[in-house]
């Protein structure tokens, strides 16, 4: 029962948002009682808590399967920012606004905890772009995810790109791209330049 009340509570915050969503109104696809709820979650909270690490693992599992699906380290981590941009912008607005405005510490204690599984291929795929030849040496592989980090959460997390009207992709491709293509020697650049569909955020076929 315990996973059934995460599961069908997950859902109803993805598709209504968290802050307005009372207990009765979470549940209510389950058919089954507030006082069900509070045997095994002290309180909303609890109960988003263990949503929220649910969603981020299987956000971030997705993504790590990601790095087992190409040889190319450039493609790689392209495709690995491609397709998180893509599982987020498919939730409700309102959950991502809701998390961040009300809920930010939270959100930061489950994206931190379920982050390392990813952090070592990227890491991984880093370092072997530089052995390569695609990746820029004198970059800190570090600084490097701790920038694009940033960044990814300004597209995602925040409004501040609202302003230029662009979609989730087209802002993507405007500085996500950019970045992931300062991270590149020239032959890293010919290799994004040959692949198109694979390293462009807004690829048109």
């Amino acid at each position: 029962m315990k996973s059934e009340i995460i599961e069908t509570s997950l859902q109803q915050f993805l598709t209504h948002g968290i802050r307005k969503m009372t207990v009765k109104e979470i549940i209510a696809p389950l058919g089954i009682s507030t006082k069900t709820v509070y045997k095994y979650f002290a309180n909303k909270e609890a109960l988003l808590e263990e949503c929220l690490d649910l969603h981020y693992s299987r956000l971030h599992a997705g993504l790590t399967d990601t790095t087992t699906q190409y040889s190319n380290p450039v493609i790689l981590l392209f495709q690995v920012f491609i397709k998180g941009i893509d599982l987020d912008f498919k939730v409700n607005e309102v959950f991502y606004h809701d998390l961040n405005y009300y809920y930010p510490e939270l959100q930061d204690k489950i994206i931190q905890q379920n982050s390392a599984k990813l952090g070592r291929p990227l890491i991984k795929a880093f370092n072997d772009g530089i052995a390569e030849g695609y990746i820029r040496a004198n970059l800190s592989a570090e600084v490097f995810f701790e920038g694009i980090g940033v960044l990814y959460s300004s597209l995602t997390r925040t409004s501040r790109f609202h302003k230029f009207g662009l979609s989730p992709f087209e802002l993507a491709a405007n500085t996500m791209e950019v970045y992931l293509r300062g991270l590149c020697t020239q032959k890293g650049l010919k290799e994004i330049d040959d692949n198109p569909k694979l390293t462009s955020f807004n690829y048109k076929p």
